[in-house]
């Protein structure tokens, strides 16, 4: 349930001429799920979610990990929603473009982590635009452990490579993007006088950090933060979305 504070910060948060209401994707609007690609969001944030983003000066956006095109196959938004893939890679609006350089050492890079992961349990490959995601979640804990030790003195060591670790992830990738500069983007491209950004893992991190005087982020689940608020699980921010959606009408 939102405190006393969490519900007033979020009223003075509707009052914003022009407001960016941006999320997480996993374990935040949907629950973690064994099979990535089963993953929906919770019908009460997607209500909420659909119903703000047709509200005048109010833009939602999705920043994910995920990689554009599953970003939309899972949610199921579209426009007017806003959809950021790859933390921050990709924009629904175009991706960033890889020079000769950052391609080669794509190339390099999936080609190494292929050999790394062959034929372990458990362990899989999501490629994306600018890198690949090594997922463990579904591997013995042995293996995970192993897996992301080998990948993190490797492949993640070499030169031009920036490691993002996640919740039973890590993502690499041939250029540096996070979450952070994703929301200091969609704040310039709408003029935003207001961010709200709810997340759940140290991938989400970066954006808390990029918040300013009279923004909200919200951390979902357990962790250390530097979210001003926190709530239990995607339940939660559905509640949370009501109450702003309620608020902002």
């Amino acid at each position: 349930m939102p405190t006393d504070l969490l519900v007033d910060a979020l009223s003075a948060l509707a009052q914003a001429t022009r407001l960016l209401v941006a999320l997480d994707f996993d374990g935040v609007l949907a629950p973690i799920v064994p099979v990535p690609s089963d993953a929906r969001p919770l019908p009460e944030s997607a209500a909420a979610i659909g119903a703000l983003a047709t509200l005048p000066g109010t833009t939602v956006a999705l920043v994910s990990g995920r990689g554009l095109a599953d970003l939309a196959a899972v949610s199921g938004f579209g426009t007017p929603v806003r959809l950021v893939g790859s933390h921050g890679f990709e924009f629904d609006d175009g991706p960033t473009g890889l020079d000769d350089a950052q391609q080669a050492r794509l190339a390099t890079l999936d080609r190494e982590l292929r050999e790394l992961v062959d034929g372990q349990p458990g362990v899989t490959l999501e490629p994306k635009p600018a890198g690949l995601a090594v997922h463990v979640r579904n591997a013995p804990p042995d293996v995970g452990t192993r897996v992301l030790d080998a990948v993190r003195s490797g492949p993640a060591a070499r030169p031009g490579i920036a490691a993002t670790p996640g919740k039973a992830v890590l993502d690499l990738a041939v250029l540096e993007v996070n979450k952070g500069t994703a929301i200091d983007t969609l704040r310039e491209q709408l003029g935003a006088d207001a961010v709200f950004f709810a997340g759940d893992d140290v991938t989400d991190e970066t954006a808390f950090t990029r918040l300013r005087p009279g923004d909200v982020g919200v951390k979902v689940g357990d962790g250390e933060t530097a979210a001003r608020f926190r709530v239990a699980g995607p339940p939660d921010v559905a509640g949370l979305l009501g109450t702003l959606l309620t608020a902002r009408r």
